[in-house]
């Protein structure tokens, strides 16, 4: 399970640099792999610090640490 959380974690990276700030949706929707997946390598990704995750109005929106 690790080994896909980080596969996936380089996904949204990429998926990240090449559009900018997204929504968690435009994330999920952009990323062909299960929600859990995608959620749980975010989190790996904030947690290390690649990536800034915020919140406005319920949606949370993931932009990568410059």
């Amino acid at each position: 399970m690790i080994t896909e959380i980080g596969i996936v974690a380089g996904e949204i990276w990429h998926f990240l640099d090449q559009h900018g700030e997204a929504s968690l949706s435009a994330l999920l929707e952009g990323i062909d792999k299960p929600r859990d997946d995608v959620l749980m390598s975010v989190g790996w990704l904030a947690r290390e610090g690649h990536v800034i995750v915020l919140q406005d109005k319920g949606e949370y929106s993931i932009t990568l640490r410059k």
